[in-house]
């Protein structure tokens, strides 16, 4: 029993996120059909953030090193756009 009871509460945070996934799905194909485009629109950016937070949760990454990669991929792009050819043509 003790290893169930330390597994759920190890697991919380992806279960909720994962009960959040299935039920913003759910209640997204109930708002599409009841003709409710704005609400269910809502209902699918709230299944958005919770799998994001369930794959966050996962990988074990916090909101400090998520910032930390942004940071560093915003380095990296500006990097590589300050090198680009002047007469490189853009699309």
């Amino acid at each position: 029993m003790g290893t169930i009871t330390a597994g759920v509460v190890l697991m919380r945070w992806p279960l909720i996120s994962a009960t959040l996934m299935f039920m913003a799905s759910t209640l997204n194909i109930k708002l599409r059909r009841s003709h409710y485009p704005a609400l269910a629109i809502i209902s699918t950016m709230m299944g958005v953030s919770a799998s994001c937070w369930f794959a966050t949760s996962l990988l074990g990454l916090t909101s400090a090193e998520m910032a930390t990669s942004w940071m560093a991929v915003k380095d990296t792009v500006i990097e590589v756009m300050s090198q680009t050819p002047p007469t490189w043509p853009l699309p």
